[in-house]
């Protein structure tokens, strides 16, 4: 085998076989394959697609393109993972809650990719933590605290992380196929018992139709069931940002608000419906209600918040981050309003187009060894179904220029549309699968 055939043979759409993937998976594991050429198999994949025994072939050769990890824990490991979306900060709270419950999450996330924001990313926000974690270290993490997340190291799906890498600054991120194999692959290197995935709809998603939502919630389900690990999925609104700020700081301290009982809203109702599916699953909840009840429980009373902290220490952060979160935050030297140009109820707004404009402030990469500036973004983001007065703020930017600041407003109204008839506010919770 060699990559011109393979590469050829993808371009007139015709199917790969198992062999033929995994030579590609490996190819990109040891850098057999070079840069261009694993840029066309991203585009050539993203273009003509693959069949489903292919999907599944691909995902379980990058899975096995490194280390496999296992456990010997008294309870359940479970995880979860979010297709993209803008405002999107599920997995800080979500992670520490399942761990105050009784699970074990060694929880693999990646970076920014496109316009949506990175779990690590935010997480590096807080000064001195490293997700970048030995085995032994995740290991002693996860006994100790119940919840560590983390980039995947060397040895956990080697040709997952520079595919992920090409598809970002190739315009290739939007791929089922694609979406599938990454996911899947570093989560079944995790040795998971349990999976359940936030398949998001809408203008901030990657899938902005219901039934592309679909397609692809069914290809993970599928692909990761047929792998052995118990996945189940959630498919929910993306239309509008999760929480109302997108940025690294702002999103955690999104978080903290919300661990330390000062917020609820959607993204406590998002969390509570992943994680009531994944304790259900698990059996560490008669049904997916009464784990959601769990889940909002230790929300509440603290519980999550201590472990949280924990994790930050852990990981290297402050070690009373909790306590007092705001201390340790970065912020930025230029915040501006951007006021409605005239009065208005919010129609709807361009959820990739917001994120890009915290892109363009320096909070996400163009390319791939772009820094990140963690303070950047945009804050008290308006709601759909809101109404606004002339001269009322759609939404803070935060910026490290002041030019940076003019492009973003422009940027902003841009993507959000006002309008005068009462507009509905669309169900966070789309639908369940598996």
């Amino acid at each position: 085998m060699d990559a011109r055939s393979i590469l050829a043979k993808l371009r007139h759409d015709r199917p790969l076989s198992g062999d033929e993937l995994a030579w590609v998976a490996q190819g990109l594991a040891d850098q057999s394959l070079s840069a261009a050429q694993a840029g066309a198999l991203a585009m050539g994949v993203c273009r003509n697609g693959l069949d489903e025994a292919g999907r599944v072939a691909l995902t379980q050769a990058m899975c096995a393109s490194g280390h496999v990890l296992s456990w010997d824990l008294d309870k359940p490991v479970l995880d979860k993972h979010s297709t993209g979306g803008v405002g999107d900060c599920v997995s800080l709270v979500l992670a520490p809650a399942l761990a105050a419950c009784g699970a074990y999450v060694p929880m693999i996330s990646g970076r920014g990719l496109g316009h949506t924001g990175g779990t690590l990313d935010k997480l590096e926000a807080i000064p001195g933590v490293g997700v970048m974690l030995d085995e032994a270290r995740l290991r002693a993490v996860v006994g100790q605290v119940g919840c560590a997340i983390v980039g995947a190291t060397g040895d956990i799906a080697p040709a997952d992380r520079r595919l992920y890498a090409v598809r970002d600054v190739t315009s290739t991120v939007d791929s089922m196929d694609l979406i599938t194999a990454s996911i899947l692959s570093k989560k079944l290197a995790a040795g998971l018992d349990g999976l359940v995935l936030d398949v998001k709809v809408g203008s901030g998603a990657f899938m902005k139709d219901l039934d592309a939502a679909r397609d692809l919630a069914r290809a993970l389900v599928g692909t990761a069931n047929a792998a052995g690990c118990l996945t189940r999925a959630v498919i929910s609104d993306m239309s509008q940002p999760l929480v109302p700020s997108l940025g690294n700081a702002l999103e955690v301290a999104e978080v903290m608000q919300v661990l330390c009982g000062d917020v609820q809203g959607p993204i406590v109702e998002l969390s509570a419906a992943l994680g009531g599916v994944l304790l259900a699953g698990a059996g560490l909840a008669p049904d997916a209600a009464a784990g959601a009840a769990m889940i909002e429980a230790v929300i509440a009373d603290g519980r999550a918040a201590e472990r949280f902290g924990k994790m930050i220490a852990a990981l290297g952060g402050p070690v009373r981050f909790v306590e007092d979160w705001r201390r340790f935050l970065p912020e930025a030297t230029v915040v501006r309003e951007v006021t409605a140009q005239h009065a208005g109820v919010v129609q709807a707004m361009d959820g990739e187009a917001l994120g890009l404009a915290v892109v363009g402030l320096g909070g996400g990469r163009v390319v791939e060894r772009d820094p990140v500036d963690p303070a950047v973004g945009l804050s008290r983001v308006v709601r759909i179904g809101a109404r606004v007065e002339r001269g009322q703020p759609l939404a803070v930017i935060h910026a490290a220029r002041p030019e940076q600041a003019d492009r973003a407003v422009a940027a902003v109204r841009a993507a959000i549309a006002l309008g005068d008839e009462a507009a509905p506010v669309p169900e966070l919770i789309v639908e369940h699968l598996g």
